[in-house]
């Protein structure tokens, strides 16, 4: 299997080799004693004395043990808490190469020489290789500049405070501009900014010369343009990153000058226009004011910080692994992010407020941060850790005025989550409720599935859409008369807009969704010899959908009555789409209605709404908005008028189904009564990939077989349409009349059939066929294939008298396969038919996730049953996720799961009807690591199947599970690439075509003999007449057509009885013309002669010897022979034999 991934290489594709070199000094070397070098440490086994051995627990030992009982699962859950830990720390090693550095930069940065003062916008004394790392909008702005030493250089943030944690190691370093550089008044108009990027270019032109200093580059903090940082790399590593933060003198700006309701830029001044408004009526700037406001105050953090964690020994453990939880949501980086300075501080604020102890340990801080979290809307009521604010400092109220979230630092001045949107505080909310629920499932894996798995957006949210043209946003910023929140932003349109549109967005598609969330701006990096990037050059803006099944795909939005004053609003809001309707309960209301017929048109309803409304309210055209809710729904798609995924076909076959069973419940004069009608056809679980469709025979394509009156094409005409037959299980009343016969039970039967079919034809004129071993019945178009059983049917197979004429019991492949048949798949069908009722795309994501299998061909390996229980485990147990609400994010975790999922190691447990309790779980997995070497490779445990996983006990074989594994991951990437890069050339069916080439042996078909050709994932153009015609379908009557012919399968079934020990044959059930031949590996080894194994084989003689090997060539012509009119022609691929 797999190789198993380390910790931190799950986490994030960590610098782990270098730290592999670091560490490797620190392990000692096993030696023989004579080899030992002097003064090199020799590791010895340590021998321990019987007391020692036997000795009683310490207290300290004994307190682990009770910590580990009472606050885990199990104790397996400490040991992987400290792992995890283990992995996310630093080393000595590494902190030693970081103070090194930092030593060096220091002394280098302390050596700056001075320059003369100029105007802020001369910048004759920078060198052309350097650039200023600022967008200056408006151009100019006042004061005077040099260059002159930092007043100090200090280490502020995670480092010092000893809460940096890898993979991604930043190192912050603030260094002081002299006083003498900046004004008092450098707060207005963006001055001290504009001076802060000229600092930093100084300091950036400096450094060029210095050959201690690897790569230099400019980046933002957390996104804000107003504050630029430099980042350092060593030359000999880039595992570290050291970054530098320009910061004025302590106290060198009155905090109460940044108060969020005071103006710091002036519009005149912004807009370049004459205006007669004095200082007072200004618009407030509270996200500027923020912004200069944040680089007063990092030393104030850190001291603040010190003396806290310094009182909690478990602080910085429980700040790493709360960045490790914020880092698989993606939550921990970019504009308006929750970032490791933040979780600190939340810490801190549970510590102070006494929400938690100092002695918790890192788990029970987690914990206690997602509780919190959870259960605390900041949108609505902010927290301060301020004890006692002075008197300048705004009240709460007054932040929530200028801030959509709010969480004030300890000087009680600073908001931390100034550019948070209420929407990513939101979706922190809902992460940490979904994650303390799955922390309190005994039966899910919470520290593999919460600490663990990553969460990207395209996997998380429902449905994904993106803005390209973000250019487009300033004409958004016009529309929506945005100019004063464009100054506050300093001309970032970008994030201007965002709050706008997503209030607007969570109106419009307002009970439709659980939850909307956006894409972070990832901070943008640049190198120092180049511009700062546009606003516009930023990766477009994702956002997700978290639907409400039940209300996502309604196409009419009910809104208040005509003469209600909401009306105006609701008008407001739709624009034109909005017209005033009457109901059928006699009330006229506004109301707007969307177009979609089928279900698959439904679902894209909050497509149809997000594009309106960008378009009426924003001004946002529809071609810059890229929607990538159902891309990968195309390839279930049918229908020419109206496109359908399979789910109105699916409802028309289940009513079919009701009404059939129905009428044998009522049917009168069989010996024994019916006891149970059930399906057994993925069709009535919603879950075959392109349901059977009602049929209406073109009778001039067929002639009648004279004997049975039955309909056979006409010579030379294509392969007729494949009727597929719809399995329906009829249990009889038990009674002594019963034979105990095996064979006489079978004669049984077939009366049963022959009754059945009399019945059904006198009194509902369905035509039917009985056989021995079914009945089959034309209903409307849909032929279904009744199998009468006996319930102590398998129980008599089992049975058989020995040669002293005892009764012996015996278990056989026979009665197995009869139990299957008759219980197991109806009771699943059933089952899962309940499962579509409670979440309405289950069907779909098994109608992609099986049409993926078969176009990989994969579906011989496994099976429709394998692939239902797989997509149910998705919905069942979703952790880390909430249960799938769309087909295509549906498939995404389908194939996260089969390649990820550690199939040598653990059984899938498929909780169907929630019937397995905590210690059911447990008992599966304990069996299964008893007898793991004897069960099937892919284990997949139900509640009434704990032990043998028969779903899974022919197929997949170790290397098929191999190669499934491999694929899925392959397609995972490559599709999620493509749903989220708009710039790949879009088609999704990439991921539905295989890779031929690892195949020895292709044989191609005859496209006119494949009945299922137009279900191909590339269906020909050009398609042949099958022998059916379009109109309405009679409902009973008619003559019966040929049932479930496929040539295809047929021929795949004859090369497999005849070759089988010598290839694999793999082929695409739906529509595939290619059928791929692998040669078993063992097939070339040359066996002594046998005349009882030479079919298919050449003898060759060597001396005394007699020896067969494989005749190729007369296989190939024989696959030829065997598939005559089939098959179009045989490819070798002769240089991958081995002979």
């Amino acid at each position: 299997m797999k190789k198993k991934l380390t910790v931190a290489e799950m986490i994030a594709s960590d610098s782990s080799h270098e730290e592999e070199e670091d560490e490797a000094p620190l392990k000692a070397k096993r030696s023989k004693p004579g080899e030992a070098e002097e003064g090199e440490p020799v590791c010895r086994p340590v021998k321990l004395s019987r007391n020692d051995l036997y000795r009683p627990p310490t207290v300290e030992e004994l307190n682990q043990l009770k910590e580990a009982e009472s606050l885990f699962h199990c104790s397996l859950l400490k040991m992987q808490m400290e792992e995890l830990l283990k992995e996310v720390t630093l080393s000595e090693r590494r902190k030693q190469q970081i103070d090194s550095f930092i030593q060096t930069v220091t002394t280098l940065l302390q050596a700056v020489p001075d320059s003369p003062e100029v105007e802020v916008s001369d910048l004759s004394w920078l060198s052309s290789a350097v650039k200023i790392p600022f967008l200056p909008v408006p151009k100019t702005t006042k004061g005077k500049f040099h260059m002159a030493p930092p007043a100090s250089v200090d280490l502020i943030g995670s480092y010092p405070l000893g809460t940096c944690s890898k993979p991604r190691i930043m190192v912050d370093l603030a260094v002081t501009i002299p006083a003498d550089v900046l004004h008092p008044k450098d707060a207005v108009n963006q001055r001290y900014p504009r001076k802060r990027a000229l600092y930093l270019a100084g300091l950036a032109q400096y450094l060029t010369s210095s050959s201690d200093i690897g790569t230099m580059r400019y980046s933002c903090l957390h996104g804000n343009r107003l504050r630029p940082v430099l980042l350092l790399t060593p030359p000999d590593t880039s595992s570290f990153t050291v970054r530098v933060h320009a910061c004025p003198p302590p106290g060198f700006f009155k905090p109460s000058r940044f108060h969020p309701q005071r103006n710091n830029i002036r519009t005149e001044w912004y807009t370049g226009l004459q205006t007669s408004q004095s200082e007072s009526s200004e618009p407030p700037t509270p996200h500027y004011n923020s912004s200069v406001l944040g680089d007063l105050l990092p030393r104030a953090h850190l001291q603040f910080l010190s003396a806290v964690s310094s009182q909690c020994p478990a602080f910085a453990d429980g700040v790493a692994l709360l960045k490790v939880w914020l880092r698989q949501r993606e939550l921990d980086q970019g504009t308006g992010c929750f970032n490791g300075f933040l979780a600190s501080m939340l810490l801190a604020y549970l510590l102070t407020t006494h929400r938690i102890s100092n002695t918790m340990t890192a788990y029970q801080l987690l914990r206690n941060s997602l509780n919190f979290l959870a259960s605390t809307d900041l949108t609505v009521n902010g927290i301060s850790l301020a004890k006692d604010p002075d008197s300048t400092a705004p009240s709460l109220a007054e932040f929530h005025n200028g801030f959509q979230v709010v969480f004030i630092d300890p000087s009680g001045h600073l908001n931390m989550c100034a550019d948070m949107t209420a929407c990513t505080y939101k979706q922190l909310q809902h992460e940490a409720s979904v994650s303390m629920q799955f922390w309190d499932n005994p039966t899910v894996d919470g520290f593999h599935s919460l600490l663990m798995t990553p969460k990207p957006m395209i996997r998380t949210s429902d449905h994904v859409f993106q803005l390209c043209e973000l250019v487009k946003l300033q004409s958004s910023c016009k529309k929506l008369n945005l100019l004063s929140e464009l100054m506050d932003h300093s001309g970032n349109y970008v994030h201007t807009v965002l709050p706008f549109l997503l209030s607007l967005l969570q109106r419009g598609l307002g009970q439709r969704i659980h939850l909307l969330t956006h894409s972070l701006t990832p901070d943008p990096e640049w190198s120092v010899d180049s511009e700062a990037p546009k606003h516009k050059a930023q990766p477009p803006l994702s956002f997700g959908l978290l639907l409400r099944p039940e209300l996502a795909a309604s196409v009419l939005e009910r809104g208040p009555p005509a003469d209600s004053p909401k009306a105006a609003e609701f008008r407001q809001l739709w624009g034109p789409r909005s017209e005033l309707r009457r109901f059928q309960d006699g009330a006229i209301t506004e109301a707007v209605l969307w177009d979609g017929e089928s279900m698959c048109q439904k679902r894209l309803v909050p497509k149809q709404i997000i594009a309106h409304l960008l378009q009426l309210h924003a001004d946002i055209p529809e071609s810059c908005v890229r929607y990538v809710g159902a891309m990968v729904d195309d390839v279930i798609k049918t229908g020419s008028e109206v496109s359908s995924t399979g789910e109105e076909e699916s409802l028309l076959v289940v009513q079919s189904y009701d009404d059939l069973s129905r009428k044998l419940w009522r049917l009168e004069g069989l010996p024994l009564s019916i006891t149970a009608v059930q399906g057994a056809h993925p069709a009535l679980r919603y879950t075959q990939v392109f349901p059977p469709l009602p049929l209406k025979l073109d009778y001039s394509f067929f002639e009648r077989e004279k004997i049975s009156r039955s309909l056979v094409p006409k010579e030379g005409k294509p392969c007729p349409a494949y009727i597929t037959p719809i399995t329906v299980i009829c249990h009889m009343e038990g009674s002594g009349k019963w034979p105990h016969d095996r064979l006489a039970i079978r004669h049984i039967r077939t009366a049963f059939h022959i009754r059945l079919g009399e019945l059904l034809k006198n009194d509902h004129n369905y035509t039917c066929r009985p056989c021995p071993t079914h009945l089959d019945v034309w209903k409307g178009g849909l032929v279904f294939r009744i199998q009468v059983a006996y319930h102590r049917e398998p129980q008599v197979l089992r049975e058989s008298v020995n040669a002293e004429g005892l009764l012996v019991v015996r278990d056989n492949e026979e009665a197995q396969a009869l139990e299957m048949a008759t219980i197991h798949k109806p009771l699943l069908t059933s089952t899962l038919h309940g499962l579509q009722q409670e979440h309405p795309c289950f069907g779909a994501v098994c109608r992609l996730v099986k049409r993926w299998l078969a176009a990989q061909l994969f579906s011989d390996d496994i099976t429709e049953d394998s692939a239902d229980l797989l997509v149910a485990s998705l919905f069942l147990q979703p952790a880390p996720f909430t249960p799938p609400g769309s087909p295509q994010v549906g498939f995404l975790r389908f194939l996260h799961l089969l390649s990820s999922f550690d199939w040598r190691n653990n059984p899938l447990v498929v909780n169907l009807n929630n019937q397995l309790t905590a210690a059911d779980y447990t008992e599966i997995k304990n069996d299964f690591m008893a007898s793991r070497e004897s069960l099937p490779v892919m284990f997949i445990a139900t509640p009434k199947d704990k032990k043998v996983s028969m779903w899974t006990k022919r197929a997949p074989s170790v290397q098929m599970l191999q190669r499934v594994v491999m694929v899925a991951a392959e397609s995972l990437k490559v599709l999620e690439h493509q749903l989220m890069d708009g710039s790949q050339i879009q088609d999704v069916r990439v991921v539905m075509r295989p890779p031929l080439d690892v195949y020895d042996v292709l044989i191609h078909l005859n496209p006119k003999q494949v009945p299922l050709l137009s279900q191909a994932v590339d269906p020909p153009a050009v398609n042949f007449s099958r022998g059916v015609t379009t109109g309405s379908v009679a409902q009973s009557g008619g003559a019966l057509p040929v049932i479930d012919y496929n040539p295809v399968s047929l021929y795949l079934t004859e090369l497999r009885e005849a070759f089988g020990d010598l290839a694999l044959f793999f082929c695409d059930p739906y529509g595939g013309t290619v059928i791929a031949v692998l040669w078993k590996p063992k097939a070339f080894i040359s066996m002594p002669f046998k005349t009882s194994q030479v079919s298919a084989r050449s003898v060759e003689v060597t001396g005394e010897e007699v020896k067969t090997v494989p005749n190729v060539e007369a296989i190939l012509e024989d696959f030829r022979i065997m598939g005559e009119g089939l098959v179009k022609s045989v490819e070798a691929r002769t240089e991958k034999w081995s002979f």
